[in-house]
């Protein structure tokens, strides 16, 4: 078990709403982290964090995963990295795309290589659903990334720094998320839907930052963390927050699918159940599967797929409604109240 008490650990992307929910988790925990470190690069957000977050064991760095001697200074006696910067926007990704990479790829190769040269024990990245199979910029980019983090474990050496992702889909009420959006455009009486067909993995930002703190735990060099969630389609999502509206369906947007898929059939071979996820294991010589299997872990069928559309678990209009007001208190106040 990770002992946190004892560990110095750094979260890029720090003062983005994951950032802030995993600071937030950390403190309150029963054994806190000796230091926390927020590495990001808006000097407000910083400011504003360290107005809410009055806690000694709190460092903010401001800098950008672009910059690797930035990260080497950052990381000098870090245990713990928790790698959430990223650029996320599909549209913007399609019109900015050299952008996308010298963030999310090249920062990528940055942190490995300030992570593995600095001694740092263990890096967790945050994936996406998008980065399975990928049909946008965005996606193609996460997808490299991940590709990245996954090899650098077998030329760690003997720093044995690990490197594990969390792949997972939606998160409710985050910003610049389609419920957010919704929430505004009731107002007009008419919600703008790309395909009524459309389907979802979600959860909520608490789900997120449990879910990506028990990796810590369980990384053992390699794998991708996908956890089991529950999918919900846009349709149902619209009437549950504007059930007064009118519908208008407006067609897919450049790089965007019909369902989302966290585990696609290319990666089933490789791919392990247990109770409350599935482990993408490394298709790599050196990596040995005897650990997982110990643990629990079972070969999924022959062709076995996670998409959003053929799931066990769904969202209804009420659980969703529940779910945004746990995620956002203001949004009873909101015109009009959610049902």
């Amino acid at each position: 078990m990770t002992d946190w008490a004892n560990s110095t650990v750094l979260v890029t992307g720090g003062t983005g709403s994951f950032g802030k929910a995993l600071i937030k988790k950390l403190l309150g925990s029963a054994a806190p982290p000796k230091k926390l470190i927020i590495f990001s690069r808006d000097e407000l957000k910083q400011y504003e964090m360290q107005q809410e977050m009055k806690d000694r064991s709190l460092r903010f760095f401001l800098g950008d995963i672009r910059d690797k001697d930035r990260l080497y200074r950052a990381f000098d006696g870090v245990d713990i990295i928790i790698h959430a910067a990223a650029l996320k926007q599909v549209p913007a990704a399609e019109y900015n795309p050299f952008e996308f990479v010298k963030t999310n790829v090249l920062g990528a190769a940055n942190i490995i290589d300030a992570a593995i040269d600095r001694g740092v024990k263990k890096v967790i990245a945050l994936s996406t659903d998008k980065a399975a199979n990928p049909i946008n910029l965005y996606g193609a980019t996460k997808l490299c990334s991940d590709k990245l983090f996954v090899s650098a474990n077998s030329y760690s050496g003997d720093k044995g720094t690990k490197f594990g992702i969390v792949r997972y889909g939606n998160v409710i009420a985050s910003r610049g998320s389609v419920i957010p959006l919704f929430m505004e455009m009731r107002k007009t009486g008419v919600l703008r839907i790309t395909d009524e067909r459309m389907t979802r993995f979600w959860l909520t930002l608490e789900q997120g930052v449990d879910f990506v703190l028990s990796t810590v735990d369980q990384v053992e060099g390699g794998e991708i963390f996908v956890p089991k969630i529950a999918s919900m389609s846009l349709l149902e999502l619209a009437k549950a927050i504007g059930p007064d509206c009118k519908f208008e369906i407006c067609g897919l947007r450049p790089g965007e699918k019909l369902h989302e898929t966290l585990v696609p059939r290319d990666e089933s071979p490789w791919c392990l159940e247990f109770a409350d996820r599935y482990v993408i294991q490394p298709s790599q010589l050196w990596w040995d599967a005897k650990e997982l299997v110990k643990r629990g872990g079972k070969p999924v069928p022959e062709g076995f797929r996670y998409r959003s559309d053929v799931n066990d678990q769904w969202l209804t209009g009420d659980d969703l409604c529940k779910l945004i007001a746990h995620a956002d208190p203001d949004s009873a106040q909101k015109a009009p109240a959610l049902r």
